[in-house]
């Protein structure tokens, strides 16, 4: 099933075309599955949001459905000629990458980078991993027949604290997009201002 199609103006001089519609759907579809994860295991692992909620079986069922579910916007996206020219650009570290890193960490301006950043890349390569390992725990504890019992008690700690991790990332992850409304807007629109992108991604453009 192919996402629905948009139809955008087309840029200006003072814009350029930062995603495409499948780029911003496969974008908002990871989100949206990605949160009902996170808001399931709260109720599940909260003590207060489990009372208020209550029906545990019914939210462990949407939690695994939702976990399961996960990679489908990712492969649904492959068909995008542009998805896959993305996933490429966050698959290569080149040296003003390496440099972006440095002066991040020395919190120093003018940093150089491409379509994405050095940070990105990271949280892109984080994530993807993550989501990995959260699938293939969250399913030996699903289907316990899967395993012995030593494997599955292994797979519910790893389970339980990367997802910790993971919801503390994504935190910050959703801070950084608020500080930076254009970036945003980018996602939203798929249209960035051009000051901004030779600003924050000058080697991405022509």
């Amino acid at each position: 099933m192919h996402p629905p199609l948009e139809v955008r103006p087309a840029p200006s001089a003072d814009r350029v075309r930062r995603f495409t519609a499948a780029e911003r759907w496969v974008h908002r579809t990871t989100a949206a599955l990605m949160g009902v994860c996170v808001v399931t295991a709260a109720c599940l692992y909260i003590p207060q949001l489990a009372e208020l909620v209550g029906r545990r079986a019914l939210v462990v069922t949407v939690h695994e459905w939702a976990g399961l579910l996960l990679p489908a916007p990712f492969l649904v996206g492959l068909v995008s000629r542009a998805f896959r020219a993305d996933l490429s650009r966050l698959n290569r570290f080149g040296p003003h990458d390496r440099e972006w890193l440095r002066k991040a960490v020395r919190r120093q301006q003018g940093r150089r980078a491409g379509k994405f950043n050095a940070g990105q890349k990271v949280w892109a390569s984080w994530l993807a991993g993550a989501v990995l390992v959260m699938l293939g725990t969250g399913l030996l504890m699903w289907f316990t027949h899967l395993a012995p019992l030593s494997w599955r008690t292994g797979s519910t700690f790893v389970h339980d604290w990367l997802s910790l991790a993971l919801g503390i990332v994504l935190a910050g992850h959703i801070g950084m997009a608020v500080a930076d409304p254009e970036a945003r807007a980018g996602m939203r629109t798929g249209f960035v201002r051009r000051d901004w992108a030779e600003r924050e991604h000058g080697e991405w453009l022509p």
